[in-house]
C-alpha cells in the first residue's frame, strides 16, 4: 500500500502520530526518505508485546540479537517442534508472568522480545494473534529458510527508535484525541474489518477489534480533521467500513473524502484468495503525484 499512500503525505506538518504502528511502514517509509528530521514523533499501540518488543530493541539491540541467534540455532535442528516449545513453553508463560508483575512494557524482558520476533518470523503468514484467554496461539508456518536474524535491520531500527524526537507508548488509539493539534499528520493503520466471516481476523490484542471500534475511530477521525489535524486512514471495504467513511455528511463536512484503491492482500488461509483487492484510503489531504524519494543512507 506504501506507493497509494505516499500520494496522501500532506505536504508539510508537525507532529507525526501513528496510533496503530504494527510494523511501523509508514513510519519508517518517512523516516527513511527525511520527512520526519525535527518532528516530535509518537507511536503507540495497545499491544503490549509490541512496545515491549520495539522497547528491547530500541535499548538493548545487542541482548536481543544474543537471544535471537540462540533461537534460530534451535529451529535449525528440529523447526516445528521447536517453534511449539518455545510458543507453549517459553513464550506464554513467561508473558503470563509478565503480565501479573504489572506489564509495564519497560520491563518487557529482552528474552520474550526476541521470541516474539522469531515467532513472527516462523509463525503462519508472520501473524500475531491471541486466544480469548491472551494466549498466543499462532501454528508454526511452513518456511524452508526463514531469516530470523537480521543484525543490519535491527541496528538500524535500534538507532531510530532511541532518536530523541521519538516517543513509544503502549496506548489505546483514543489518546491521540487528548495530543494531536492543527497542523500534525496522523496515520490510522486498524485491524481491518472482515470482508466476510471466514476472513474475521480480531486477535491482535485479547479484547478484539469490532464494529464499535470501528466506529469511535471514524467519530475520533472526524473530530480530529475538525481540529484541523492532517489524518489518513487505511482499511478495508468491508459494510461497516464503507458504511462509516463513504458518502457520510460528516466526514464530508469535515473535510475528509473517501478513495477505494487497489491492493494486494498477502495473508488468507486460502491461497488463491490471495491477490488484488479493494481497499479504502479515507484522509482529508487531497492525493498528489509521489514526489521524488530521498533515502537515507
Amino acid at each position: 500500500m506504501l506507493p497509494v499512500l505516499r500520494r496522501y503525505y500532506p505536504e508539510s506538518f508537525g507532529g507525526y502520530f501513528e496510533p496503530f504502528v504494527g510494523s511501523g511502514a509508514v513510519f519508517f517509509d518517512l523516516q527513511n526518505s527525511g520527512r520526519l528530521e525535527n518532528h516530535a514523533v509518537t507511536l503507540s499501540d495497545d499491544n503490549a508485546d509490541l512496545i515491549g518488543c520495539y522497547a528491547r530493541v530500541g535499548d538493548s539491540p545487542d541482548a536481543v540479537i544474543a537471544a535471537l541467534e540462540a533461537l534460530a540455532q534451535g529451529h535449525t535442528r528440529d523447526g516445528r517442534v521447536f517453534y511449539l516449545r518455545v510458543r507453549d513453553e517459553r513464550f506464554n508463560p513467561q508473558r503470563a508472568a509478565w503480565r501479573e508483575s504489572g506489564g509495564d512494557t519497560a520491563t518487557y524482558p529482552v528474552e520474550l522480545a526476541a521470541i516474539l520476533i522469531y515467532l513472527n518470523r516462523t509463525g503462519y503468514n508472520g501473524l500475531f494473534r491471541q486466544n480469548a484467554s491472551g494466549e498466543y496461539n499462532v501454528p508454526p508456518g511452513r518456511y524452508d529458510r526463514p531469516r530470523i536474524v537480521d543484525h543490519a535491520l535491527l541496528a538500524a531500527v535500534s538507532d531510530v527508535l532511541t532518536r530523541p524526537n521519538v516517543r513509544l507508548q503502549r496506548a489505546p488509539f483514543e489518546r491521540v484525541l487528548d495530543e494531536a493539534a492543527s497542523g500534525d499528520f496522523v496515520y490510522f493503520d486498524p485491524p481491518y474489518a472482515p470482508l466476510s466471516a471466514t476472513a474475521n481476523f480480531r486477535g491482535y490484542t485479547g479484547r478484539g477489534f469490532g464494529d464499535a471500534d470501528q466506529e469511535r475511530l471514524q467519530q475520533i477521525v472526524v473530530r480530529l480533521a475538525e481540529r484541523g489535524v492532517r489524518v489518513l486512514v487505511s482499511n478495508s471495504t468491508a459494510p461497516v467500513v464503507t458504511r462509516l467513511y463513504e458518502n457520510n455528511p460528516a466526514l464530508e463536512a469535515a473535510g475528509v473524502k473517501a478513495w477505494r484503491v487497489p491492493a494486494r492482500r498477502a495473508i488468507n488461509s486460502r491461497s488463491e484468495l490471495r491477490g488484488p483487492v479493494e481497499e479504502l484510503v479515507v484522509s482529508n489531504v487531497s492525493p498528489g503525484a509521489v514526489r521524488p524519494r530521498t533515502v537515507l543512507r
